[in-house]
């Protein structure tokens, strides 16, 4: 499994501004409007935050990947940001998350949308490649460093 076969330039987002988790959803939202037609912003906003009430998505690290299932999207949709300046997003081990891998799928590709978390979990759990996101020059550094893996 390769990140390329989901990424779209248009949604990395190098330099997040919200600073609070609801903040983040929405910015990592916004540019899927012209991305993924089908896509109800709202519906998906309300599909991340109650997959939060369920646990955090701030896995520990600097790391969050919000995930959630929508029956209406036809493929699953990626979108990457990164917080120079650090969210508090309840993680668990209670530090600030810098890094943001948004994963929303369709119902009917669970084992691809599971084997993609696994795939992230793991690439986010390398001291070296979180390293390398947070110094990245820009979206186009951070398109070629998640282009490569």
């Amino acid at each position: 499994m390769q990140l390329a076969d989901y990424l779209d330039k248009d949604l990395i987002l190098p330099d997040l501004k919200s600073d609070t988790k609801p903040e983040v959803l929405e910015e990592l939202l916004a540019p899927l409007q012209e991305k993924v037609r089908e896509l109800d912003l709202n519906k998906a906003r309300d599909i991340l935050l109650e997959r939060e009430k369920l646990g955090s998505t701030g896995i520990g690290n600097g790391v969050a990947i919000p995930h959630g299932k929508m029956e209406e999207l036809e493929s699953i949709v990626l979108a990457v940001g990164r917080s120079l300046q650090g969210v508090d997003f309840d993680a668990l081990d209670q530090e600030p998350c810098t890094i943001f891998f948004l994963v929303l799928a369709p119902e009917n590709v669970a084992g691809t949308h599971l084997r993609l978390l696994a795939h992230i979990s793991r690439l986010l759990k390398d001291p070296e490649f979180q390293g390398s996101f947070m110094e990245a020059r820009g979206w186009e550094g951070l398109f070629r460093l998640l282009d490569s893996v």
